[in-house]
C-alpha cells in the first residue's frame, strides 16, 4: 500500500452495523509512500498513527 499526503483512507467497518470512516492522510512516515501514516478522521477530526490492514483502501488525489 502507498500513500501521499492529501490522499483518503476508506477504513470499511469490520463487524455488521459499524460505518466505513475516511480518514486523510497528513504525515507519511514511511519509506517512499508506504505505511505508517499519520491520519485525521473526517468524522471527528481525530488524528492517529495507522498502518492500514486490508479492511482499508487508499483514494489518491487525483483520483477523487
Amino acid at each position: 500500500m502507498e500513500a501521499s499526503v492529501g490522499d483518503k483512507l476508506l477504513v470499511h467497518g469490520r463487524v455488521v452495523g459499524q460505518h466505513d470512516r475516511t480518514a486523510e492522510v497528513v504525515e507519511v512516515l514511511g519509506d517512499r509512500g508506504n505505511p505508517p501514516y499519520r491520519v485525521r478522521f473526517e468524522d471527528d477530526g481525530r488524528e492517529c498513527l495507522m498502518s492500514p490492514g486490508p479492511d482499508c483502501v487508499v483514494r489518491h488525489r487525483r483520483e477523487s
